[in-house]
């Protein structure tokens, strides 16, 4: 027997009838989240009728009976520790119980006087066997020197408080429900989630000298919610400690570490186990691993999971995908420890297969990137207006009456930030970075072509953000030294906000459409934008809108409601795009929605120029408009 077996055991809680051992073995099931097994349940039916009759059962009426509860308990340890309740009143039949199993055996006896026991038992209804044959189980109670004792005069919460304490001493091996690997920011958060929602939970950190050590014990030990989870600086040990089928969670670095902390996982698997990537990855690479990880016997379930820090404690925005009947397997607990929306349905759905779930995350951080780059244009035009930030965050504040967001909050609460009587938003260098996911949405919209146009333009102000040097010698040769105030209404502002925003939905939400139909994926859109409605970075009331309108159809701008909307939002913003071009102020986001709108909404464009032009260089060809057949032509130029 190896050593990790030798701390698997059976947890045997003892006693006579009405002592109590069915509702402390439950509560010690839930408290341990170990399988919990009642031995009256398995009586033979001759048994019950005997104890019903009065009629005390007999050493060989018992025997099959514990051999049964034996058996059972042998099959139990072959997987985890577990509790089974059962009399075991003789050491004869203690014996039994035990055989083949004696060290992995835990025996609590629930101990008390005959009238106390008799008097709870005589309140009892429904039990097969009458009061009176109480006296029979006293007369042949034998006590037993290694069991844990506990007088049934405490509360069954102190009963369970104390035994529990007691194993914990004995350091039995009670295997975790749910592992998660890597403790980073969201990865620590997400194990503190999952153990308020009631889950026992194995984490892993690793182990680098001097660097990074008893990271997953140091964290354990900082919080009381994490009490009974299992922290690990080994990788073989933790992959041990969960229940079969496993189901790990990776909250690790996207790229070439997923596929190393997957290898290092392989030789410790089994098959059927399930591995969840829940990093920014790219959704192709999420579909190289699923298949890799399929023809292992793995399953591979690539998940994105919006909230940052404080939605991954309190309830993140969760969208998995895969084999939906591995994704059934953990549903429970990522539905468990997501966001809820307004109906207090989680925020968690099963996206579609492969990397549908990651590339629906993608998209929402392409979303999310226009949609912090048109707070920021907001922000600059508004500066450009004469307005100090706490100026700006009272105008913000009067917008959450319509245009109310997750970005929008945090942007206010930016603003009023002061560092040494200074606003802090003044002091911070004007170089944005990005992570990957902007970069991938902006490739893969040109891959699937779709025109995510306002995705691409916030993804390059950052980078033109970067060429800080660059900009400030620029400035010096091509920029007038004015110091001219723009003449913009917050009102027109506002609308042209909501204008921008619209235009970006569309374009993320055609965006994932055409993913969908590209690669079958079958996605409901109105279900991704339920998912982020809470919780998300990009939650806000327009999604909530959204989920009702894109039940109908996959572009928001077939919506009666929003075309009127759109309509009537239009001028403004075509006022405050001009105004900030004819005073050179950049607006990369918001001018792009005036020109795709510009561009969507153009029934004859010069399209017709560029195919001639590509025919005439390249011998591409093209059709006519005066043969609808779909013949290509070519001209000889």
């Amino acid at each position: 027997m190896n050593e990790e077996a030798s701390k698997t055991k059976v947890i045997y809680v003892m006693g006579v009838s009405g002592c109590g051992k069915s509702t402390i073995g439950h509560m010690l099931s839930k408290a341990l989240k170990l399988p919990f097994f009642d031995g009256d349940d398995f009586h033979p039916k001759k048994n019950i009728r005997k104890l019903s009759n009065g009629i005390p059962l007999t050493d060989e009426d018992r025997y099959n009976w514990l051999v049964k509860i034996n058996k059972l308990a042998k099959d139990q340890l072959e997987e985890n520790s577990c509790i089974i309740v059962c009399s075991a009143l003789k050491k004869s039949y203690r014996d039994i119980l035990e055989k083949e199993i004696q060290g992995q055996v835990e025996w609590v006896h629930l101990v008390g006087s005959f009238d106390q026991i008799f008097e709870r038992l005589d309140k009892r209804e429904n039990h097969f066997m009458p009061p009176e044959l109480l006296k029979s189980q006293f007369d042949i109670l034998e006590y037993s020197k290694e069991a844990l004792e506990v007088n049934v005069s405490l509360s069954p919460e102190e009963i369970v408080q104390y035994i529990i304490k007691e194993l914990k001493d004995k350091e039995i091996n009670i295997k975790s429900e749910f592992g998660l690997l890597g403790l980073g920011v969201m990865g620590k958060s997400l194990c503190r989630n999952l153990a308020n929602k009631g889950f026992r939970i194995s984490m892993f950190n690793r182990h680098v000298e001097g660097i990074e050590e008893n990271v997953a014990l140091d964290f354990k030990n900082k919080h009381e919610e994490l009490s009974i989870s299992q922290p690990f600086d080994d990788l073989k040990g933790f992959v041990e400690s969960i229940q079969e089928p496993r189901k790990i969670m990776l909250m690790v670095n996207a790229g070439k570490t997923v596929d190393i902390v997957i290898n290092d996982l392989l030789p410790h698997l089994s098959t059927g186990d399930i591995i969840i990537d829940g990093g920014n990855s790219n959704y192709n690479k999420t579909k190289e691993r699923f298949e890799y990880l399929k023809s292992k016997n793995i399953h591979f379930i690539g998940t994105g999971v919006s909230g940052g820090e404080e939605g991954a404690l309190k309830g993140p925005s969760i969208m998995p995908s895969g084999d939906l009947s591995a994704y059934n397997e953990v549903r429970p607990f990522l539905e468990s420890i997501a966001a809820k929306d307004d109906n207090n349905l989680p925020c968690c759905t099963y996206i579609g297969p492969e990397g549908s779930g990651h590339f629906v995350k993608m998209v929402h951080n392409g979303i999310e990137y226009a949609e912090m780059q048109l707070l920021a244009e907001v922000f600059g035009i508004l500066t450009a207006t004469g307005k100090d930030p706490d100026e700006i965050a009272d105008i913000l504040e009067g917008w959450k009456e319509t245009a109310n967001s997750y970005l929008l909050e945090i942007t206010i609460s930016i603003l009023r930030k002061k560092e040494g009587g200074d606003w802090l938003v003044n002091k911070i260098l004007d170089k944005a970075g990005n992570k990957g996911t902007g970069n991938w949405a902006t490739i893969a919209t040109a891959e699937l072509g779709a025109p995510t146009t306002m995705i691409a333009s916030a993804l390059f102000a950052r980078y033109v953000s970067f060429y800080k040097e660059d900009r400030v010698e620029a400035n010096e040769v091509f920029r007038k030294n004015s110091s001219s105030i723009i003449d913009i209404s917050s009102n027109d502002l506002l609308n042209t906000y909501h204008f921008a925003r619209i235009i970006n939905h569309f374009q993320g939400m055609k965006m994932i459409h055409q993913a969908s139909e590209t690669y079958g994926w079958n996605l409901n859109l109105s279900e991704i934008a339920r998912i982020w409605t809470a919780g998300c970075i990009i939650k806000s009331d327009l999604m909530v809108e959204l989920v009702e309108v894109l039940k109908s159809s996959a572009s928001i701008l077939k919506n009666d409601k929003i075309i009127q909307y759109i309509k009537s939002l239009k001028p403004s913003a075509n006022k405050v795009v001009a105004e900030c071009i004819l005073n050179e102020r950049p607006i990369p986001c918001l001018s792009e929605a005036i020109n795709f709108l510009n561009s969507y909404t153009t029934a004859k464009s010069s399209a017709n120029i560029i195919q001639a032009q590509r025919d005439y260089f390249g011998a591409h060809t093209y059709q006519r408009i005066d043969d609808d057949s779909g013949k290509y032509y070519h001209t000889n130029w």
